[in-house]
């Protein structure tokens, strides 16, 4: 009787007869599809249309594509933006710095 896990039979990751079988005819075959493609994109002599085409066909193949990520505020929320100009942020950052300067005006000391 089973003890909660698997307890025999293949073992993950490891291919079964048909796609062994598989990969031996395409290996046999001496030309795999990618292969195929890579060479219409590679010869100079084919009409950019084809190169184009066999590039992009090629792609998914040779590049993983990117996630989507999708961005939020706090909470799940909308990000929140502020509209301030660069002389607003200017002006703020000096108004932070004058509250923070001790009493002879050094901002590297706090009060």
């Amino acid at each position: 009787m089973a003890k909660g896990f698997k307890t025999g039979g293949r073992k993950k990751g490891v291919p079964n007869k048909v796609t062994l079988k598989r990969e031996a005819e395409i290996k046999a075959s001496g030309l795999t599809p990618l292969d195929y493609m890579l060479q219409l994109l590679r010869n100079p002599k084919n009409p950019r249309d084809v190169r184009f085409e066999a590039a992009k066909a090629a792609a998914p193949y040779v590049h993983p594509k990117l996630a989507a990520i999708e961005h939020s505020g706090p909470g799940g929320g909308p990000i929140q933006t502020e509209d301030v100009s660069p002389r607003e942020r200017i002006a703020g950052r000096i108004a932070r710095l004058a509250s923070r300067a001790g009493a002879d005006g050094d901002p590297s000391k706090p009060e």
